[in-house]
């Protein structure tokens, strides 16, 4: 039943990364009444990790620093905040069922893909490495398994050639801000309401390894490309060997037809003025633009 008169609700925010900063200072612009924040002081693996104790304490807002959310010390301090709903928005543990339980409307996460597709690790990753044209913005009520929760908001976000991680990054960003205020304004009004999967085909993505960002010259120079915009800032870029190490590319792009089929993949065919290298793959030519400037191109080197 929708209602037109708003309820007081109060709320505990749970996150780390640069997204929670910006779903935060969403919910303040939106006047929300947050009782507690629950975040981390350091991140040995988040490359996009933030504290939000700067922001709460700029808002009065008394905060938590936890390594694993699910300990006592992180339910003692939810069961003193009487928090009414839960948002877990940029936190890499699940929430075991005692803590789900603890929030009488539930705690609601976010995944940048088109739930109930695409659920698991790394999805603007592997939505860029795979050359999608299309992923979305998903917010969903959770539950004890990873992105499996019932849908209630989502927006799709296009994918453009042209668009490298940070792009994509913050073009999700900016739907889900607004999208995040309209939920806001639903969950105050208690309307809000559940997305339909209508018929689509899960899957969940894996964990990718080190060996996920390497580029083979055997690729094709579209797959190479993809993969290094997927790895790009903020990210934590493709690489290459030579000669027993590793070097990082942040910038390529495909470089025409392929007027060399006769040569192996792997070959540097050209070095511009800018120490810029075209390199055949394998069905066609890369530019290699923005790289670690240890590795010096020369024409003729095999990569």
């Amino acid at each position: 039943m929708i209602l037109n008169e708003e309820v007081d609700v109060k709320v505990i925010f749970i996150g780390c990364v640069e997204s929670s900063a910006v779903f935060l200072k969403a919910l303040l612009e939106e006047k929300a009444e947050i009782v507690g924040v629950i975040t981390k002081s350091e991140s040995t693996f988040h490359s996009d990790f933030v504290d939000l104790s700067d922001i709460a304490i700029q808002n009065q807002i008394a905060y938590l620093y936890v390594k694993n959310i699910n300990d006592s010390k992180a339910y003692e301090y939810i069961k003193q905040k009487n928090a009414d709903i839960g948002f877990c928005l940029g936190w890499s543990q699940l929430l075991g069922k005692e803590l789900l339980d603890m929030f009488p409307k539930g705690i609601i996460g976010f995944h940048p893909a088109a739930l109930p597709q695409n659920r698991g690790r790394h999805p603007l990753v592997w939505a860029l490495a795979l050359g999608l044209e299309e992923t979305a913005s998903s917010f969903f009520i959770l539950d004890e398994s990873a992105d499996t929760g019932t849908v209630i908001s989502q927006k799709q976000v296009p994918i453009l050639y042209e668009d490298t991680a940070r792009i994509l990054y913050d073009k999700v960003m900016n739907i889900a801000k607004i999208q995040l205020k309209e939920l806001w304004n639903d969950i105050c009004k208690d309307c809000v309401t559940v997305i339909e999967d209508k018929g689509k085909r899960e899957n969940t993505w894996r964990k990718r390894n080190r060996d996920d960002g390497k580029i083979d010259w055997r690729m094709s120079g579209r797959s190479i490309y993809n993969l290094v915009r997927a790895l790009s800032e903020p990210y934590v870029g493709a690489h290459f060997e030579y000669n027993g190490s590793d070097y990082k590319v942040w910038e390529a792009k495909e470089a025409g037809d392929d007027l060399y089929k006769n040569i192996e993949p792997g070959k540097i065919l050209q070095v511009d003025e800018n120490k810029h290298f075209i390199i055949k793959t394998g069905n066609g030519l890369i530019k290699i633009i923005r790289y670690d400037k240890g590795f010096v191109p020369q024409v003729g080197m095999y990569l």
